[in-house]
Parts: structure tokens; C-alpha cells; sequence
């Protein structure tokens, strides 16, 4: 996927991983309104469709068709979220918020009463992927068909498939706002707050209890699982409508596929420097920069010459102000990339070139 920029979202976002309780919708009739009389009886024929339409509505139609029967329900105690049929021998990749702690799930199908009891593959917070598995998965599985990352672009039409509010097999509708997004997820909830990037930013209504579902193309391929929406902090979290995120069809396939495989994790495909850090202030207690506690022997910044002490003040041309920053710019990076590091060492500004490593998985 094309990066659109390195810099993080500044809006607050909030994950839309587990809708707790029920809910239920109401709605009013619409009430016809009384024009003025033309002295005729004869009724109005409403304008016919455009031929263009009625295609677009055909295609959002073979989409879901396509797709909906692959993304289910997936409930953790009191808590509802979302997940996707990952193949036909019950896996299933959704967000690792949703599953949070929890090793047992019950599993509701697409236009299906039964649940389906499953179990905990293995999750990767810091990218905020899971894969669970259906204890006795029905022959009937479908599972979708993943998209490619490279060819997601600005203006694409998007449907997100999920179960918002706990409204199973609810579909809603926009397009591909921007890519190359890197994004920060509050702490709490089941989620430890991680950092990703290159994630998929869409117009179309992500809720609570979307998280884990599909964002799917017109060509009926998941280009992403629906994550978490944007909120606005001036209005005490209120949501942001119109502005979602998504982790991308590759990030998701290879996620995915080690869990399932090796049950965890040891491509994360995750740019690092090879250190341990901390926030570091200045003498008015404001944040200044990333200090170096630990560095990995033989590591990144190791060969580059880094020492504890060191406070990364740069990353390229990325202003680093406190660890978060670090850990956003590096999640905007991948392994192998080559980036000059601006730090103080002794109260002198020097550089390094910096060849980044793999972020170490447990």
C-alpha cells in the first residue's frame, strides 16, 4: 500500500472492538408531506433509476452476497466484536482487543441462531491481530478472499461488515479516505494501547462492536479489519463520524498465518531500533525527547554507534519529543530502511545513520 505520509493521526481514536449488553433500534414512520393542490388527481410517477444506478447498487448487492457469509459474530462474556473466516478449517483472524485475556468464544455465523464455541489460536497485540478456531467447524464455512494491499488507493468504495451495537451482519458504506496512516490505540479495553502503521482510513461507519470485521473492495476482497474510529476531544470522546481505521490485507495475512502455523509470532514485519527507552524532560518537566536505557547487543543502533544515554531527539525528518512519538515513526518504517537518528549525547547534537532491524517478538 502506498504510504500517504509518515505522520500519526492527531485526532483521538477509540476502539471499536466490544459492544457490551444489547442493544435495540427504533424507528419512526416518515409522514408524507401535503403539497399545495394542483387541482389533478393523477398520481406523480417517480423518476426511474439511472442504468449507472442501478449497476452500483448491483455491485454493493454481489459484494455483500460475496463477502457478508465469511464475517461473524464473536462474543467474550458480556462483551460482543467482530471476526472474519479466515479458512475452511475454522480459523478465524479478528483484533486481539476483542479476544482480550480470554482463551474461549462462542462464535455466531452469518445468518445462522446456532453458536459455535471456539478457542484462542494466538494473539499479537502490538499489531492487534488474533486468530481463534471453531471447536467443530460446520462444512458450510466460506471463507473471504483477501485483497492486495499495493492496489488499496484513495476514492475506492469500501463496505465494512460487522456487527455494530451487537447488530450482527450490519453493512455500512464509504470509501478509501487515505492510506499509509499510523495510528496510536488507547489504552484499556483489552488492548495495550499499540502503535500501527500503513492502516487503511475510511469514510464508512466503524461502531462499537465492528472491530474484527471486514473492509471489503467492490471486488468483494477484504482490504482490512475494521478497527477503530476517530473521536474528537474537545467533545469528551464523541465519535468523529466518518473517519475509521483499518489494519491492511497484508498485515493481516501474515499476522495471521504464523499464528496459525507456530501459534505465535516471529516475522512482525516491525521496524526497531534495538533499544529500550523512556520518555525524556527537559528542566521545565516538558517532554524532549526518547532517552536510550538499554541497547540490544549487535542491534540496529548498537552497530550505529548508540549508547544509553543518548536521547533520540529525530528520526529522519521525524521531531521526537517522548516515546510514544518514537514508537509512532518507527511504525511507519520497515525493517531493512535506512533513516538518520538526530540525538544529544553530553548536551551535543550529533547523528547516526541507522540501517533499522525487526521488531523481537516473545
Amino acid at each position: 500500500m502506498p504510504a500517504a505520509g509518515a505522520a500519526a493521526v492527531a485526532a483521538a481514536v477509540a476502539l471499536a472492538g466490544c459492544s457490551s449488553g444489547s442493544s435495540s433500534t427504533s424507528s419512526s414512520p416518515s409522514s408524507a408531506a401535503s403539497g399545495a393542490s394542483t387541482g389533478s388527481t393523477a398520481k406523480q410517477a417517480s423518476p426511474a433509476p439511472s442504468q449507472s444506478g442501478n449497476q452500483l447498487q448491483d455491485a454493493y448487492q454481489k459484494v455483500i452476497a460475496d463477502v457478508l457469509p465469511s464475517v461473524v459474530q464473536i462474543t467474550t462474556g458480556d462483551s460482543l466484536g467482530s471476526g472474519i473466516v479466515y479458512d475452511d478449517k475454522g480459523d478465524i483472524v479478528t483484533n486481539a482487543h476483542v479476544v482480550g485475556s480470554a482463551t474461549g468464544f462462542t462464535v455466531l455465523l452469518a445468518n445462522s441462531t446456532k453458536a459455535l464455541d471456539a478457542s484462542l489460536v494466538g494473539s499479537y497485540p502490538d499489531s492487534d491481530l488474533a486468530v481463534i478456531r471453531l471447536t467443530n467447524p460446520p462444512s458450510a464455512l466460506k471463507p473471504a478472499v483477501f485483497g492486495d494491499s499495493g492496489k488499496v488507493e484513495l476514492g475506492q468504495i469500501t463496505l465494512a461488515m460487522g456487527s455494530p451495537l451487537g447488530l450482527s451482519s450490519s453493512v455500512t458504506q464509504g470509501i478509501v479516505s487515505a492510506t499509509g496512516r499510523t495510528v496510536s490505540e488507547p489504552q484499556g479495553g483489552g488492548s495495550p494501547g499499540a502503535t500501527i502503521g500503513n492502516m487503511v482510513q475510511t469514510s464508512a461507519a466503524i461502531n462499537p462492536g465492528n472491530s474484527g470485521g471486514a473492509l471489503v473492495n467492490l471486488d468483494s476482497q477484504v482490504i482490512g479489519i475494521n478497527t477503530l474510529a476517530a473521536t474528537e476531544p474537545q467533545t469528551n470522546g464523541a465519535a468523529a463520524p466518518g473517519i475509521g481505521f483499518a489494519i491492511p490485507a497484508s498485515t493481516i495475512t501474515n499476522i495471521a498465518d504464523q499464528l496459525i502455523k507456530q501459534g505465535k509470532v516471529t516475522n512482525s514485519g516491525r521496524a526497531a531500533l534495538g533499544i529500550t527507552a523512556r520518555t525524556a524532560f527537559d528542566q521545565q518537566f516538558q517532554p524532549a525527547g526518547a532517552v536510550i536505557v538499554s541497547v540490544t547487543p549487535g542491534g540496529a543502533a548498537a552497530s550505529a554507534g548508540l549508547q544509553t544515554g543518548d536521547v533520540i531527539t529525530k528520526l529522519g525528518d521525524t521531531p521526537v519529543d517522548s516515546l510514544n512519538a518514537l514508537t509512532t515513526a518507527l511504525a511507519s518504517l520497515t525493517p531493512g530502511s535506512k533513516v538518520t537518528v538526530t540525538y544529544t549525547r553530553d548536551g551535543k547534537t550529533q547523528t547516526a545513520d541507522v540501517t533499522l532491524g525487526q521488531l523481537e517478538t516473545p
